[in-house]
């Protein structure tokens, strides 16, 4: 069967969707001798891994490169395979993707949206990159979702929390497997009511770009809704390395809980400074004084130390969960590096097998070919349990985890423990819930 011309986000695929989102291959035949931008012609495919080398977020990158190279071993037979037996859709046989030998390119985001665009383009122009994948700024993943969705390649966000990623900002070339904002507020209002009390006073401090202003909206409303009020709202820079100053006024505000809208090296010297000025310690209101982190992560809390113990947040995925998915993932990622996986090798991991599933259902990769082979897709297998991309906005939905710093560590990664495993249907929202208003997914571009 051949296609002629593009329809609505891309080509026509045969088949249907049908338990595990397992579909019948389509086979799409050029017109040109390029149909669509880097169309593989030898015996490889080149994918491109744009993560923060340097920067704030360069822990959570240095893990994303481990998770990346581990998932190319495995696509190409190496190894024990990870999660790919695993997996529910099981047309991944460690042959490559279509029988093309997997081989990558990195580059360096800095943390910065236009040096991630700039490394993104010459992966994409000089090396040949068929998709993008990576990153742990929402600033960076939008700035290169939307190069992706120019240049006419697929798009695979790695860490990215905005809402916007997928609200205001999401593109047809581009598909998000990390939670977001409103889902942290979902799932972790709701244990903070019941930990706290519903007579609360928050105070927010929150990194200044999309992130962290999709995250501070979300959180305050989702706890106001349950009785709490707020204080006040402080941005402060991406860049900042010292928050003393914005701890301060935080002792005068009468808030009993200071909400850390900060992420990676951010965090961690936020909240050291936090507690440097004994805000733990204090009570305000007659209440103790609490903190909470509404996106946590382990490579934050090893940073962070003693100060973590008994903080709430929400995180993405724990290598301490105990499904098939999780446990061979932590066992195939732990033989190659010593240590367990962050949430950001996990999400990372799961996006790379996921593009290659979906080429391989698809029958091709041409990217409106994998985009539509992704849409409305459900899979099982990878950890967090059954899970859906939505057609509509391309946003995954899957359980959200609540966790806290624990107590007493048995060891260096035993950071986090597991309080509350949210279920999908909590975290899920309508498309056009307000917080994701105003943006357009468009037509899927095939690029060349």
């Amino acid at each position: 069967m051949s296609y002629s011309k593009p329809t609505r986000r891309g080509l026509l695929k045969t088949g249907a969707i049908a338990g595990a989102g397992l579909a019948m291959p389509t086979i799409f035949t050029a017109s040109s001798a390029h149909a669509f931008t880097n169309e593989p012609t030898g015996g490889s495919v080149t994918l491109g891994f744009n993560v923060p080398q340097s920067g704030p977020y360069a822990d959570e990158g240095a893990d994303e490169l481990r998770a990346y190279e581990l998932a190319v071993e495995h696509l190409n037979g190496g190894g024990d395979g990870g999660m790919m037996p695993t997996f529910s859709s099981q047309v991944l046989d460690g042959t490559g993707i279509l029988g093309k030998k997997v081989e990558y390119v990195t580059g360096d985001t800095q943390t910065k949206s236009d040096a991630a665009r700039a490394s993104a383009r010459s992966m994409i122009e000089k090396d040949g990159a068929i998709m993008i994948t990576g990153g742990s700024s929402s600033g960076v993943a939008i700035a290169v979702q939307g190069l992706c969705q120019e240049a006419g390649v697929i798009f695979m966000a790695g860490l990215t929390h905005s809402n916007d990623t997928t609200g205001k900002d999401k593109k047809a070339n581009g598909f998000r497997h990390f939670f977001n904002g409103y889902m942290s507020g979902a799932a972790l209002a709701p244990v903070l009511a019941a930990r706290y009390g519903t007579d609360r006073t928050a105070y927010h401090l929150t990194a200044d770009y999309t992130w962290g202003w999709t995250q501070e909206e979300s959180i305050a409303a989702a706890t106001e809704a349950l009785g709490w009020s707020t204080v006040d709202k402080v941005r402060t820079p991406l860049a900042a390395t010292d928050f003393s100053s914005y701890i301060a006024p935080v002792l005068n505000s009468g808030a009993d809980v200071l909400v850390l809208n900060h992420y990676g090296g951010n965090m961690v010297n936020s909240l050291t400074n936090a507690v440097q000025f004994g805000l733990r310690d204090k009570q305000v209101n007659g209440k103790n004084f609490e903190i909470v982190v509404p996106l946590y992560s382990r490579l934050m809390a090893r940073g962070a130390g003693e100060n973590v113990k008994g903080i709430l947040g929400s995180t993405n995925w724990h290598w301490s969960l105990q499904d098939e998915g999780s446990k061979a993932f932590v066992r195939s990622f732990g033989q190659k590096y010593g240590f367990p996986p962050s949430q950001a090798a996990h999400t990372v991991y799961c996006q790379t097998l996921l593009y290659a599933d979906a080429v391989t259902r698809a029958g091709s990769f041409n990217p409106c070919a994998v985009g539509e082979a992704l849409e409305g897709y459900e899979f099982d297998g990878l950890g967090n349990g059954p899970t859906l991309y939505r057609a509509d906005d391309h946003q995954c939905f899957k359980d959200v985890l609540v966790v806290q710093g624990k107590e007493n560590p048995e060891n260096e990664f035993d950071l986090l423990e597991v309080v509350e495993v949210t279920p999908a249907a909590q975290v899920t929202y309508p498309a056009d819930h307000p917080m994701f208003a105003g943006g357009n997914l468009g037509e899927c571009n095939p690029g060349a």
